[in-house]
This record gives C-alpha cells, structure tokens and sequence, in this order.
C-alpha cells in the first residue's frame, strides 16, 4: 500500500511542477523584456519566437530548422532572440512599467495559435510577423526579410510567398 502511495505522490509532484514551454535548444533566447533592453544596448532588431508547452508545430520547427547550423549563426548575429510561452507565468515588466504575463503578451499580441514569429525594431516597432511551422529555407527567408529591410516595401507573408517555391 505504502508503495503505491509513494508512486501516487510522485506522479502528482510530476505533473504538478510547472511546465515550460519547449524552446530551440542551443539558442540565447531571453524574456521579452529583457530583449527589448538588449535590442536598445545592441542596436540589434528583436526575434519573437511565440511557443508553447506540447506545440507539435513548435517541435516540428525546432527540429527540422533551428538545427541548421546557417540558421543559428545567422539568428544569433543578426537578432536579440526571445522567446514568449504564451501559456506562460513569468512576469514581464512593458516599457511602461506594466507587468504582465508571458500569457498575457500573447493574448495582446493577438497570438491564438503557435508558433508564431515576429520581427521587432529595437524601438519595439513590428516589422512582420508570420505564423506556422518553419522549415530552414523559411527562417533563411526571414532573415533576408529583415537584414535586406524589405519590411520597407512589403510584408513578410507576401515576401515569403514571392521567396519561396
């Protein structure tokens, strides 16, 4: 009996903890108000990787694009990368001086599905945004988008579609 018990506890501190949403592994990604300083101090655009815990769209990309290893050099160069669990509780302070959740940025952010992408200016200005699981040529694409400044003349949805076969 007392065995079972222990197995009973154990299962419920398990599925009890807190659960963290699954990022890019072998990526610098920070909070999004951390990025938001860094991208200031670095003169850096900001990367928004919105993701959450059990995301098999948000797997997918991990595994099969943010493993090339052209796509981390560049990502890592080019960007303040962040990454938002959009089901998450870690509090953010808005350059506002607002706090807020991780979960609740995406709800104002408008983010209902993952995972979704963002290109930020080191302002905070919204340079685009596309959602949907990425293969290596859609994040080599959206590097272009930005590092090329086509946001100047287009969206990224509508680059993506003239870039890609």
């Amino acid at each position: 009996m007392s065995q079972i018990l222990s197995r009973l506890l154990c299962l419920f501190m398990f599925l009890a903890a807190p659960s963290y949403a699954d990022v890019a592994e072998g990526y610098p990604f920070v909070a999004f108000d951390e990025g938001l300083r860094l991208a200031k101090s670095e003169h850096k655009p900001l990367f928004l990787y919105f993701g959450r815990y059990g995301c098999t769209w948000c797997d997918m990309t991990n595994k099969r694009a943010f493993v090339d290893p052209e796509v981390r050099r560049r990502y890592i160069a080019n960007y303040v990368l962040v990454y938002v669990d959009t089901e998450g509780g870690r509090r953010l302070q808005l350059k506002s001086g607002e706090w807020i959740t991780e979960a609740e940025l995406g709800a104002r952010l408008k983010v209902f599905a993952t995972p979704k992408f963002a290109f930020l200016d080191a302002d905070g200005k919204l340079l685009g945004a596309t959602s949907g699981a990425k293969k290596v040529a859609d994040l080599l694409a959206m590097d272009r988008f930005v590092s090329d400044k086509h946001y100047q003349t287009t969206t990224l949805p509508a680059f993506l579609r003239d870039e890609l076969p």
